[in-house]
């Protein structure tokens, strides 16, 4: 235990041996002067916590003395008791209390009350202490608090910038590979080489595939990712997922059924993206690990309330089926379950993980029930509002996109694949564009023709796309102010394509970009009517 030093101040010798004697014990330090400015030095050099000070001294009295010990903030804190023989009058006392004393003794002492005084404040002085120590280790472990909270800021916008930059750098190259892969297969190729496409068509979704689970997962873990809600058919919607499994299960030589609830509404509130995104995951996961037999989507109501319904998406599958143990395991990231299930079926053990926490953000429901060597059924249960009297949008399947004839574009792309499949889609729709590699390229164009429309890359080496935006909708090339700009962006994050809106973009376009929609937002931003047809 740590000692606390005590001061005893008094011009007797005899009185300081009679109060070493009543104080004397192991957990405190005694130090004793018959000088006040001998006892104002050891105050100053000490860490004394408690002053037993006489009050009638020669040179200076207890009174001064204690009034220079509490003008100086070195020893203001000590806790002074005055010892005196004079008259127990009480302005004697008030003057000693107003000088900042906490308390007297008088002479002759009392050793049961002077011992009993002492220790109620040498226990005072214990308690400030540890009330002190324990302040700075709450603040102490605040600033690591703070520092931590910084460095997990700082982490975060590290790796939402390495996102951005990965999904940029990985996903540009795929698009060309998927890009360069369609148009192939549209020219005269024997029937080898249709199947060469085919499967490069595969495995760049596959890999694309892969990379979406990742940057999804990424997105989730930073709550970048979002739920947007609108009118949804649920029923176009799982027929869409089937058809664009059903080649898988085809391979396999299984049956994929779907059953459908008679009383499904036409529209539900809902986010059809993500439904989307979940559906995919569970059904490719049932034909994946499905060797024989049969993957069916079952999707019922299971119960109202007013104008929302309780609909369930049963995924059913006859495959290997999962042991009880390794149940829980299947939906921790980078995991499936088991060793030899990852050997034989590959994977990342990405995909239950999304589905789960895409559920969760939903505020549904993944449940599953799973036999080894039976097969399994993964459930997800969600409340949707019914939709009344809402516009349907026809979709088109497989448009013919007619031209834009006679249209000024300007495109500013890097990539030499990307700005070979955006050249040869814009001469098919009759545009014969300006094509250059860099924002500052684009700007020194501008300055010299007219165009109806700018596409411009957002990462582009010595002038990004975003700069040169800025620096159009800024005026440094007056009258090109108000020039529709369309961006190409493989950003992931919602706050990415808010960026390139903010920095002057009219629209974003995600690649790798759909023909349909890029024909949409040219048509939309050009002026020109919708030729499709």
């Amino acid at each position: 235990m740590e000692k606390i030093n005590i001061l005893i101040v008094d011009d007797r010798p005899e009185n300081i041996i009679a109060l070493e004697a009543l104080l004397q014990r192991d957990d405190i330090n005694i130090i004793t002067t018959t000088n006040p400015n001998e006892a104002l030095r050891i105050s100053w050099e000490m860490d004394i916590a408690i002053a037993l000070v006489d009050v009638q001294m020669p040179e200076m009295d207890g009174f001064e003395l204690v009034e220079i010990l509490k003008s100086n903030p070195r020893t203001k804190g000590i806790l002074i008791i005055f010892v005196t023989a004079i008259s127990k009058e009480t302005k004697y006392a008030v003057k000693g209390l107003n000088t900042g004393a906490v308390d007297y003794l008088y002479k002759p002492l009392d050793p049961y009350v002077t011992s009993a005084k002492v220790d109620s404040f040498i226990q005072l002085v214990r308690n400030e202490r540890e009330i002190k120590k324990k302040n700075q280790e709450l603040e102490a472990y605040q600033k690591e608090l703070i520092k931590a909270k910084e460095q997990a800021e700082q982490g975060k916008r590290i790796k939402e910038n390495f996102l951005a930059n990965m999904s940029h750098e990985i996903r540009t190259p795929i698009n060309g590979i998927i890009g360069l892969a369609n148009l192939l297969g549209r020219t005269n190729l024997t029937a080898e080489q249709k199947e060469m496409i085919n499967l490069l068509e595969i495995s760049s979704d596959s890999l694309l595939g892969v990379i979406n689970d990742i940057l999804d997962l990424s997105k989730i873990e930073s709550g970048k990712f979002k739920i947007n809600r609108s009118g949804t058919d649920i029923v176009k919607i799982c027929n869409s997922v089937v058809n664009l499994l059903r080649i898988r299960a085809i391979e396999k030589e299984l049956d994929l059924i779907t059953e459908f609830d008679a009383e499904l509404p036409k529209l539900v509130l809902a986010d059809s993206l993500r439904l989307n995104q979940i559906l995919m995951n569970l059904i490719g996961n049932a034909i994946k690990f499905t060797i024989q037999g049969s993957v069916t989507l079952k999707t019922e109501i299971i119960d109202r309330k007013g104008n929302n319904l309780q609909i369930k998406f049963s995924v059913i599958d006859t495959g290997i089926g999962i042991a009880k143990n390794n149940i829980d395991k299947i939906f921790e990231t980078f995991e499936q379950a088991d060793e030899q299930t990852t050997v034989k079926f590959g994977g990342t053990g990405l995909g239950l993980s999304i589905v789960k926490n895409l559920a969760k953000l939903k505020g549904g429901v993944l449940e599953v029930i799973s036999e080894e060597g039976v097969g399994s059924t993964f459930c997800f249960t969600n409340w949707y509002e019914v939709l009344k009297d809402t516009v349907v949008v026809k979709k088109m399947n497989k448009p013919h996109l007619g031209p834009f004839k006679g249209l000024r574009v300007l495109v500013a792309e890097d990539n030499p694949i990307n700005k070979f499949l955006i050249v040869k889609i814009l001469k098919d729709w009759e545009v014969n564009p300006d094509v250059v590699e860099n924002g500052k390229d684009a700007l020194d164009k501008l300055r010299d023709a007219d165009y109806d429309l700018i596409l411009m890359d957002t990462f582009m080496p010595v002038m990004n796309g975003l700069d040169a935006i800025k620096l159009i909708r800024e005026g440094f090339i007056k009258g090109k102010e108000s020039i529709p700009i369309i961006t190409f962006s493989a950003a992931v994050l919602e706050t990415d394509k808010q960026t390139a809106i903010d920095a002057g973009a009219n629209d974003v376009v995600s690649k790798p970009f759909e023909l349909e929609v890029l024909h949409e937002k040219i048509t939309k931003y050009s002026g020109i009517a919708d030729t499709t047809y």
